[in-house]
């Protein structure tokens, strides 16, 4: 799946409205990402943007403000081939009250970890909120953004997508939860144990990529 085809993917799905999300893959060169102020449906193959990850633009179209920090998470995570970036309802909710996602369902393991952490607020399209997303990012596939939205990156714009719609799946189940009482979280050991068992999940191909 192309970066272009992605974008419109997640326009599709109701996880990016307008122009509040961005989508990039890695190049050779750096990154092909989606333009500043561009939104799913009316950007062209020629309307993407091709820039290094220091910021050098290699054709004419401007890149997303957020291009630092996809460059940032690209330089961090070698195994990063796709970065997708939304303002999905459920994960910009619990970004808003500042939470992390924790383990109150077994599938958060996906992740890489028991939870998914929430990087604290930062001016959008800064080198700082490059950094907190980095940081969050520590041993993690995904995170929260707080009071923005959600940050993913994978080795390929598939599995982008999947984990993207998994995520904001989760967020919304997690919120659900909250409404009608206490959530029961996953202890250590159960947390444990469903790591394990998503060692033997799937197909083996897909179990050793990122």
């Amino acid at each position: 799946m192309s970066a272009l085809r992605l974008y419109n993917t997640l326009g599709e799905l109701g996880l990016i409205a307008g122009s509040s999300g961005n989508v990039s893959t890695r190049t050779s060169r750096g990154m092909l990402i989606t333009p500043s102020g561009g939104a799913p449906g009316g950007v062209g193959q020629a309307g993407m943007a091709k820039v290094t990850l220091d910021g050098t633009s290699l054709n004419k179209a401007t890149p997303s403000s957020e291009w630092e920090m996809h460059a940032a998470i690209y330089r961090a995570f070698p195994a990063a081939g796709c970065v997708v970036h939304t303002h999905a309802d459920a994960c910009t909710a619990l970004a808003c009250l500042n939470e992390e996602l924790p383990p109150f369902h077994y599938m958060v393991v996906q992740f890489g970890g028991a939870n998914v952490r929430c990087a604290p607020y930062v001016t959008f399209g800064t080198p700082e909120l490059a950094r907190e997303a980095v940081t969050a990012l520590q041993g993690r596939s995904v995170c929260l953004l707080a009071n923005h939205g959600m940050i993913v990156y994978a080795h390929d714009a598939d599995r982008a997508l999947s984990r993207a719609v998994l995520l904001e799946s989760l967020c919304r189940q997690y919120l659900l939860a909250r409404s009608a009482g206490t959530p029961r979280l996953l202890s250590d050991r159960e947390i444990a144990a469903a790591v394990e068992r998503f060692k033997s999940y799937g197909p083996r191909t897909e179990r050793i990529k990122s």
